[in-house]
Formats: structure tokens, sequence, C-alpha cells
């Protein structure tokens, strides 16, 4: 029984959302490591019954569903909650200076054009860094 705790946090993650496993953003990646951790605790440390595990994760998942209700309704929240997009090439000039904020090499950015088959940065109108890391090519 205490093999398939660990896996708790998981299922209920992904019956949680709609979200794919690899688009969560960093705030579901922190909700997934606390409750984790709770589960962990429950199993090996002073709590160590199934109940306090499970009530642990479900007031975290509750509170992740509240942030997430927050976000929706108030663009406020939604900004310091998450990222917002940043533009990297605009009308074919590369905007250095965000390729440094979002800590992107000139090598790694390169590569990731080479990714979406752009072969010259003329025939781009814009590439964005969206908030969940994947580049858009606006051609």
């Amino acid at each position: 029984m205490n093999i398939l705790i660990p896996d708790i946090p998981l299922v209920a993650f992904r019956l949680a959302g709609k979200r794919q496993l690899a688009q969560i953003t960093a705030f579901d990646l922190v909700v997934l490591l606390i409750i984790s951790n709770v589960v962990q605790n429950a199993v090996i440390g002073n709590d160590n019954s199934l109940g306090g595990g499970l009530f642990g994760a479900t007031v975290i998942f509750l509170l992740n569903a509240g942030v997430a209700w927050l976000t929706f309704r108030f663009k406020r929240v939604e900004r310091v909650v998450e990222h917002t997009p940043t533009v990297l090439v605009k009308a074919g000039r590369i905007l250095r200076k965000n390729l440094r904020r979002e800590r992107l090499s000139l090598p790694e950015f390169r590569g990731a054009l080479r990714r979406h088959g752009v072969v010259s940065l003329k025939d781009v109108r814009y590439v964005i860094l969206e908030e969940d890391g994947h580049i858009s090519v606006v051609r």
C-alpha cells in the first residue's frame, strides 16, 4: 500500500485539470512538489496515516484550484502568478535585451529557430517566447 502513495499526487494532478503534463506552469510544479512532500510526511514522518496524507493533499489541491480560479478571474493575479510572453524577434531583428532577460543564449535561440524551419530572419515578423517556454514563430 505504501508503494502506491507517492503515485497519488501524480494521478490526482492529472485528473484535476485538462493540461498536458508537459505544459504545466511553474506554479503547478511547485504545487506538485509540495503535495509530494505532504504525502511523504504522511508515509514516513510523524503522521504515518493514509488519511493525514490524503487530507494534506486535498487541502493543497483546493488551494491550487483557488489560485487557478483567481488567475482566470483577475488579470492582476494572473500577472503575479504566471509569466507573460516575451517578444524575441520583431520585424526580422533579434531583441538581444529580451534574450538576455530570458537567459537564452544566441546558439540556443538559433537552434530553436532551426527546429521551426527558420533559415533567415528576413522572413520572420515575430518570434515569441510563450508562457510555457515554447517558441512561436510568426512569418
